[in-house]
């Protein structure tokens, strides 16, 4: 019986992780961390400059709920580098800024209505 313990606590392991880990995506769902979270309401700001090569736009911006971030003047990623084309320095824009990938980034800009 002594030699079936290695095999049935390897066994019971190898079973338990699975779990652990489907039960800390949901979780991460639940918290709004996923593709099932509302849709981020847009932001107001001023476009200060556009960098095309870096696919970069740093935008004057109003407090980002969505992101527990006050006012402030930031550089962001840009998710498709062509909103870049819609928008230049100076002009009042609409975007939405999301944390993808551990990186702030515009998912959806343009010139404000």
């Amino acid at each position: 019986m002594k030699s079936l313990f290695p095999i049935i606590s390897l066994f019971a392991l190898a079973l338990a992780n699975p779990v652990f880990a489907a039960a800390e995506h949901d979780a991460h769902h639940q918290a709004g961390g996923g593709a099932a979270s509302a849709k981020v309401a847009a932001s107001e700001g001023t476009v200060k400059k556009v960098d095309k090569a870096a696919g970069k736009v740093t935008i004057k911006h109003g407090p980002l709920a969505n992101l527990n971030m006050p006012p402030m003047t930031m550089a962001f990623r840009v998710s498709d580098p062509a909103m870049l084309d819609n928008v230049k320095a100076g002009e009042k824009v609409s975007f939405t800024a999301e944390n993808v990938g551990d990186a702030l980034t515009v998912t959806a800009l343009e010139p404000a209505k």
